[in-house]
């Protein structure tokens, strides 16, 4: 069935780790290979599991401040590629950029942050730009990407893996972009509150 897609790849970059070892321990398991940045690396591989950096694959290190880690067009490349699509898959070939069939996303916690009585600057720098950016891209490309746009969305992909392994169903995925879209909505929502105030 064409519908169903075997999750290959992981890119793997969240705020909030807890519940995050469960997950990782069944995608492992399924010989689900991943890839990350920073302090989730750092996580991933402290529970004893390969990870490939985002920064090898981009030939870039993490810039400003950790601003600039995922943004780049062999990351969203590979997210957006259509893998049905022989000009996407022509193109991917050339530049190299692998197929991400997964997407696990924990954004910057801005409302708690806000909550927390924290300074102006504090707050901006709590406005996550390549997660939402990661979250939008797997959930318009949820053909052929699944998205765990949040912790809250961890155990629902543990629940898949361990009835179906590794793959899952077109009304999986797109059931999965529907809540992306409501965390990124939410999201922009909260900030937006902010600034109106």
């Amino acid at each position: 069935m064409s519908e169903s897609k075997k999750i290959k790849t992981a890119l793997v970059s969240v705020f909030h780790k807890d519940g995050l070892d469960e997950l990782l321990k069944k995608l492992n398991e399924e010989g689900v290979k991943f890839l990350s940045t920073g302090g989730t690396q750092s996580f991933i591989e402290s529970l004893g599991y390969e990870c490939a950096k985002v920064e090898d694959l981009t030939t870039y290190p993490s810039i400003l401040g950790g601003r600039v880690k995922t943004l780049h067009p062999k990351v969203f490349g590979g997210i957006l590629g259509r893998r049905d699509n022989e000009g996407d898959r022509e193109q991917m070939a050339k530049y190299e950029i692998p197929e991400i069939d997964l997407v696990v996303v924990d954004l910057y916690p801005f409302e708690q942050t806000v909550a927390s009585n924290a300074s102006e600057a504090d707050i901006i720098e709590k406005i996550d730009i390549g997660g939402i950016s990661l979250i939008r891209a797997a959930a318009k490309n949820f053909k052929d990407v699944v998205i765990v746009p949040s912790k809250a969305e961890y155990s629902v992909l543990l629940d898949i893996l361990k009835q179906q392994g590794a793959e899952t169903t077109l009304e999986q995925r797109r059931m999965f972009a529907t809540r992306a879209f409501g965390v990124s909505s939410h999201y922009d929502t909260a900030i937006h509150a902010w600034f109106e105030k």
